[in-house]
């Protein structure tokens, strides 16, 4: 057993976050507004948002997606990694929750670099015709539609750009034959596509709720 990810308790992942992540003092008070949120389990975890920004600078990447924003973490980790003329294209549905993004960006002065487009993010990606243009792009958003933003995010990367998908272990319920509702199906249909997909190299992360990262070939 011992060749297994060391089980997160909370002393090893306050551990983890003090020796690895730096999260400015703006992404710190978001996290903490959040947190009061009674949807606060749909934001991603500060080591994670660390992870994905070291992603984000090591593709060297200049436009990327977004598919589901939330309150904004994931789009202060990637924004604040892009350079100056960088930009993030976030798509999200809640005008409530992205009032919070939009406000926490601004302060961070990062505004400028990310884009937010309301409405149902299938369309707007299947209204984007610049292919093979993206470099990165992070998919967490409801789950029945994970295959459908996985097809756009892919027709949209380059060769060698990196789509993330975030909660494919969903609680371990993905593992769990009885778990057989909606969301839960998709996410198995999804990690069982991308793992045999010629079209990418993938690997699935026990980071956070489990993200699997493809590379375009």
């Amino acid at each position: 057993m011992a060749n297994r990810t060391i089980a997160m308790n909370d002393d090893i992942h306050a551990y983890l976050v003090g020796v690895s992540v730096h999260e400015t003092d703006v992404m710190r008070r978001l996290r903490d507004e959040t947190r009061q949120m009674t949807s606060a389990g749909m934001q991603i975890g500060p080591e994670q948002g660390a992870f994905m920004a070291w992603l984000v600078g090591t593709l060297g990447a200049k436009r990327c997606l977004e598919v589901g924003t939330f309150t904004g973490y994931s789009a202060l980790a990637v924004a604040g990694a892009l350079p100056a003329d960088g930009r993030l294209l976030c798509c999200d549905v809640s005008e409530e929750f992205t009032s919070v993004a939009r406000r926490y960006w601004a302060e961070a002065g990062l505004a400028e670099r990310i884009e937010l487009r309301l409405g149902p993010a299938v369309d707007t990606l299947a209204a984007l015709d610049d292919d093979g243009t993206w470099d990165f792009a992070f998919i967490d958003a409801d789950k029945p539609n994970y295959d459908a933003y996985y097809e756009h995010c892919l027709r949209l990367l380059r060769p060698g750009g990196t789509i993330a998908i975030d909660n494919v272990l969903w609680g371990g319920a993905v593992a769990d034959s009885a778990k057989q509702d909606e969301s839960t199906r998709a996410l198995r249909a999804i990690n069982e596509k991308v793992g045999a997909d010629p079209r990418v190299a993938a690997c699935m992360v026990p980071i956070g709720d489990g993200l699997t990262l493809a590379r375009k070939r």
